[in-house]
């Protein structure tokens, strides 16, 4: 395996655990109820503060052909001092309405990190990021999404 690989692998490990941690122990830190006002039709979208960093949630809904059997696109943007931040490992985590959760990384797209999620049954959705900024420090926070009926 090379150096960037092991890295990789590492890190991923690493916001796995994180993750897994702050939820296993209901010690969710940096976790927020999201301003109902800001859902969207088809969407949501909220800044939170982490660790000095502004960090957009972004969820919107996804065409079929788009995600691979999930709903919605799950969009996060890192920003520090209005400055975009590119070349980070993100990854993330939702917890559903029934307990049940799921961990992915996200890719880079443009000026955002992007993966899919099932967002579509009802309820209160707890959906997490843990970020690695170049200073080797890692930053976690989240926020809840809440999916009413139509």
């Amino acid at each position: 395996m090379t150096t960037a690989g092991l890295m990789i692998a590492m890190l991923i490990g690493g916001a796995q655990v994180a993750l897994a941690h702050g939820h296993e122990h209901g010690d969710i830190h940096n976790l927020e109820i999201s301003n109902p006002s800001k859902n969207m039709k088809g969407g949501f979208l909220t800044t939170k503060e982490i660790d000095g960093y502004a960090v957009s949630f972004h969820i919107m809904k996804a065409s079929a052909s788009m995600t691979k059997g999930d709903s919605h696109h799950l969009m996060i943007k890192i920003e520090q001092k209005g400055k975009i931040l590119n070349d980070l490992m993100v990854n993330s985590k939702v917890v559903y309405p029934d307990g049940k959760s799921e961990s992915k990384m996200l890719m880079k797209m443009g000026d955002w990190y992007m993966t899919s999620y099932d967002f579509s049954h009802l309820g209160k959705h707890q959906v997490m990021v843990l970020f690695k900024t170049s200073d080797g420090k890692k930053h976690f926070g989240g926020v809840v999404y809440s999916k009413k009926p139509s």
